[in-house]
């Protein structure tokens, strides 16, 4: 089905940011145009991987997954993953997400918690992470039972990970640095595919595409109107001077997944390549690169070899006994 028109612009109504044919942000107004995907329903009868949808509060949702071969009584490892698109696109709920987790699901054996956020610029930033962050405690307050039977029954509270994608893997990062210091729980791991990092130093990637890394920096002034530390803010740039230093990380193990095409790329790599420097934190940081590819490649492609090996290295990351650690 194609995709709604969206009308045109009002002459005199200043554009602050589009990504059309979805989005349209004008100096006073915002304006969405829905499409036909933008909403799949959860199925519990799928052949392979069943999905089922909770609501966590008011303003929080999510939606699980779980390989039909796990609704015995087996334990197995627990993902919860937030969806991106520059704290302003996607959902939980879309077409994308949905086909993604539940191939990826499968494919790494894992129960899978999506979160649906509040987006911005309607919630600016910090919503995001404030919803980001009930989801989790609510999937950790399952430990001691809970209304989830699929939390209850089938989590393996001992490898619990958080990860996400792009702005996802933002906000991932900054909830395994906010569970550290709240002693929340221990996590097992952190999956960050194409993080959503930036910074006003210039990196060799920036170069691959001016255009796509200048409306980075306007997404991001979007989706935050109230920052005053710009590209240096440390929610978008963890690196930045004045940054929580991450040795606070709730964990042990880091995965950051990179494409070779991406203007994101040499974030990435600089903050994997931080985490081996930082002395304070005593983890296993890994890496893994994508090949001529370009941001979230793997939710457009998903069939395409490299997406296929992302996936198998992010699953490889997940079930990773403690014994197969290489020592700190």
């Amino acid at each position: 089905m194609a995709a709604p028109m969206a009308p045109p612009a009002v002459a005199d109504d200043e554009i602050v940011y589009e990504s059309m044919p979805r989005l349209r942000v004008y100096r006073n107004r915002v304006e969405r145009y829905p499409g036909a995907d933008d909403f799949v329903a959860a199925s519990a009868d799928a052949a392979a991987v069943a999905s089922r949808d909770t609501t966590i509060s008011s303003r929080v949702s999510a939606r699980l997954y779980l390989p039909r071969a796990r609704l015995d009584a087996t334990k197995v490892p627990v993902l919860v993953y937030y969806h991106g698109g520059g704290f302003c696109l996607c959902s939980a709920f879309d077409s994308t997400y949905h086909a993604y987790l539940n191939r990826f699901a499968a494919l790494a054996d894992v129960l899978v918690v999506s979160v649906e956020y509040r987006l911005a610029p309607e919630h600016p930033v910090p919503s995001a992470y404030t919803d980001s962050w009930e989801a989790l405690a609510w999937v950790v307050s399952h430990r001691a039972g809970g209304d989830e039977p699929w939390l209850t029954e089938h989590a393996d509270f001992s490898r619990l990970y958080l990860g996400g994608d792009s702005a996802g893997a933002n906000i991932a990062h900054h909830m395994a640095m906010r569970a550290g210091v709240e002693e929340l729980l221990a996590l097992r791991g952190l999956v960050l595919i194409h993080p959503y990092f930036l910074g006003s130093d210039g990196v060799a990637s920036d170069g691959l595409d001016r255009t796509a890394r200048e409306r980075l920096g306007r997404l991001w002034r979007v989706a935050s109107p109230d920052t005053t530390a710009g590209e240096d803010d440390p929610l978008i740039n963890p690196l930045a001077a004045g940054a929580p230093g991450l040795e606070a990380l709730a964990c042990g193990r880091v995965l950051v997944c990179v494409a070779e095409d991406d203007v994101l790329r040499d974030r990435g790599k600089a903050y994997y390549d931080r985490l081996l420097r930082t002395g304070g934190w005593r983890g296993e940081a890994e890496i893994w690169q994508a090949r001529g590819k370009g941001h979230r490649f793997h939710l457009f492609d998903p069939c395409c070899g490299e997406a296929v090996a992302q996936d198998k290295a992010i699953g490889a990351f997940l079930n990773r006994l403690k014994t197969d650690l290489a020592p700190a």
